[in-house]
């Protein structure tokens, strides 16, 4: 007698299916945060040639060694909190990173059997 087909997937056939979608979804979301993480660099790059153009221009327009030391002064304060921020973006998007990672593998990813 020949078994009749089913239209449900067999509970080893849907566990897999699930884990893939799962899979593809985490992707996804590291695709989309890899993505804007890009842009905010990206962005973030043009500010420092914008940075030291308009250093560039205010040095050619001084006119004393105070002038000079007044503007490198000004510029190291800038450049100081632009390091700052630069590290808590980098902070903020391993973070990010190592969550949507943590989330996939307490959400069933699919592990090696012995």
């Amino acid at each position: 007698m020949l078994s009749k087909p089913t239209d449900s997937p067999t509970p080893l056939l849907k566990s897999e299916k699930e884990q893939i979608e799962g899979m593809l979804g985490m992707q996804k979301e590291l695709l989309d945060a890899y993505e804007q993480s890009s842009r905010a660099w990206l962005a973030r790059v043009k500010s420092e040639v914008d940075f030291w153009s308009e250093m560039a221009t205010k040095l050619a327009g001084t006119r004393s060694v105070p002038d000079v030391l007044g503007a490198y002064q000004e510029r190291i304060a800038q450049r100081m909190q632009m390091a700052a921020e630069d590290g808590r973006r980098l902070s903020d998007e391993c973070q990010k990173f190592m969550q949507t990672m943590t989330r996939s593998l307490s959400n069933g990813w699919p592990t090696a059997s012995k």
